[in-house]
């Protein structure tokens, strides 16, 4: 059984050059989120080399920008390629927030990926000990 999900997005909210790199970086997030989580913390871990930490403020920007431009992302489903374009347009601008992936501390089962500035969760609705953060990069 499928639920109807009304998803808020404007591409037009994102400047045009924005836009465009952010939908490559959405691109690239997608094809990242194909392989193994391994091999995507291996990949991040080597991005992240020389980037300095990211605010709040900042990683909800980045955040926002990929929701306008990427339906996909902006879905209830999208969270592993939004968390991961979220944080390679964050790297492009010099900043890295952490990428974490978890799951539901209490039943039922549910993994969940997102981005944390300042050790708080980006753009969720959850309480911030909801997960159980499995992977984090740093």
């Amino acid at each position: 059984m499928s639920m109807p999900e009304a998803v808020f997005r404007d591409p037009r909210s994102v400047p045009p050059r924005t836009r465009l790199l952010t939908r490559v970086v959405v691109v690239a997030a997608r094809l990242l989120a194909t392989q193994s989580p391994d091999r995507i913390r291996r990949v991040l871990t080597v991005l992240r080399r020389g980037a300095r930490p990211a605010i709040p403020a900042e990683a909800a920007a980045a955040r926002a920008s990929v929701v306008a431009v990427s339906l996909t992302c902006a879905g209830r489903e999208g969270c592993l390629a939004r968390s991961l374009a979220t944080v390679l347009l964050c790297r492009l601008r010099g900043q890295w927030p952490a990428w974490c992936v978890g799951v539901r501390r209490i039943p039922p089962f549910g993994a969940h990926a997102w981005v944390e500035a300042d050790g708080v969760m980006v753009g969720e609705e959850f309480p911030d000990d909801y997960f159980r953060t499995l992977i984090t990069v740093r």
